[in-house]
């Protein structure tokens, strides 16, 4: 985005790359509720009149899918696990926002040792993730965002600060929370074109229920803008950059390598990630129509873990010998695939890859974070959708990081291309790697905000 002065509400922002929204002002953005305004009211009005019809359905499809759900009486603020009072609250909905909430909560543990760490999250794989982060002191599951819910979250946790990792609005949560003079931050800010549409037309409704947000610290640019765009007061929005450049992804278990490259042998390796449902189809046959003798050996990591059968019934149709990464240990060569049925893995296992292919933009879901293969200096592949993350695959694509590929064929001729010419492979992955260490330093810039608010 150009630089200059752009209408927003009837007012203008200044804009500049890597620069705040403004100057950020320490003090005089809390914002305390004094009753409920009338949006907030038709919020209730709608939960009430779609949660007896919805809640049955979503259970549907979770038994229907295999997936678990969080236990609901924690969820209703009840029977709650014990967890520390008066400290940072952090937000984070599934695996992709505990991976952004990590670094900064290690960030927050170094510089205030004494300070509780409370970390939430929605889904069940999101809850197991942050249980194995080991960054904080009590892990929870999220509060449906009803009153009488929240309310006895509150005041189980009594946190000093509310961080909610990337963009969730929830009403309930904010009213309760500016009622009480709790400052709450929103972190790594996005707002993606599909949900900024969706937003726009509501956006006389959304602003007062985003008056008690204190603190917007957002990815980029065109994201501070949207913000504003949707109601977000200009002052109290700051562009910090992305956590996800910073974050460092766990290691994995040395004998899981171990046995992957036993497996591998002397075959170059494609780490095909967060693939959704038909990717699987595209990435096999692009690997069937290599010559035998130059095909890789394949991790093939479905985004949806409880999909493991589905991608592993796909590689064995083809003729493929495959097996799941829980049956790794002792399992005879050849193998061919090994499909990633476990959560937490995958961010690591990509530094085995000579190539990767990021899944969920072949088809209309809009792509998937290319950050986690590039860290290790490793060339990335991706379809065409990729509107979830289209800032950080501008800069991948600027800079020869990334390819795009639009269905199987095209993905076989780009993993052959980077198989026969290892200095190819090379050059992109450092770019990829430059491209991270250009843009890193988000984690201390948030914390530097965070640390403002609890002063």
């Amino acid at each position: 985005m150009p630089r200059g002065l752009w209408p927003v509400d009837g007012g203008r922002v200044w804009l500049k790359p890597q620069a705040p929204i403004l100057k950020p002002q320490a003090q005089g953005l809390r914002y305390t509720a004094t009753m409920v305004p009338p949006a907030l009211w038709l919020y209730r009005a709608l939960v009430a009149a779609t949660l007896p019809f919805l809640a049955p359905w979503l259970a549907f499809r979770a038994r229907s899918r295999g997936t678990q759900r969080p236990p609901l009486l924690p969820r209703l603020g009840r029977r709650l696990p014990p967890a520390p009072r008066h400290g940072v609250w952090v937000q984070a909905v599934s695996v992709g926002e505990v991976a952004v909430a990590r670094p900064l909560m290690v960030e927050l543990r170094r510089r205030q040792p004494g300070l509780p760490l409370i970390l939430s999250a929605t889904t069940a794989t999101g809850l197991q993730v942050a249980s194995g982060a080991q960054v904080a002191d009590a892990v929870l599951p999220f509060p449906l965002d009803l009153p009488h819910a929240i309310s006895r979250y509150l005041d189980t946790v009594d946190p000093r600060l509310v961080v909610l990792v990337e963009t969730e609005l929830w009403p309930e949560l904010l009213y309760a929370c500016g009622r009480r003079g709790i400052p709450v931050a929103l972190v790594n800010a996005r707002v993606s074109d599909a949900s900024f549409r969706g937003y726009e037309p509501i956006r006389a409704i959304l602003r007062p229920l985003l008056r008690p947000v204190t603190r917007v610290l957002a990815q980029s640019e065109l994201d501070a803008v949207r913000l504003a765009t949707m109601g977000i007061a200009p002052k109290k929005i700051e562009v910090v950059g992305n956590i996800k450049f910073d974050a460092a992804p766990p290691g994995a278990e040395p004998h899981v390598i171990g046995e992957l490259r036993r497996l591998a042998g002397n075959r170059p390796v494609l780490v095909a990630g967060s693939t959704m449902s038909g990717e699987d189809d595209s990435v096999l046959d692009a690997i069937l129509a290599l010559p035998a003798g130059r095909r890789p050996f394949v991790i093939l990591a479905p985004r949806h873990p409880e999909r493991a059968a589905e991608a592993l019934a796909a590689a064995t149709s083809r003729g493929l010998a495959a097996l799941r990464r829980t049956h790794l240990d002792g399992a005879p060569a050849p193998c061919d695939v090994v499909v990633l049925d476990t959560i937490g893995e995958l961010a690591a296992l990509y530094a085995m890859a000579t190539v990767a292919f990021v899944g969920g933009s072949l088809g209309p879901t809009g792509g998937h974070n290319p950050i986690e293969p590039a860290r290790h200096g490793v060339p990335v592949l991706t379809g065409p959708n990729v509107r979830n993350f289209a800032a950080v695959y501008d800069s991948f694509f600027q800079s020869g990081a990334a390819r795009v590929v639009r269905d199987h064929a095209e993905l076989s001729a780009a993993i052959a291309a980077f198989l026969a010419d290892p200095e190819l492979a090379r050059a992109a992955g450092e770019a990829g790697r430059d491209l991270l260490a250009r843009n890193a330093g988000a984690t201390a810039r948030t914390v530097d905000a965070l640390e403002r608010l609890l002063a």
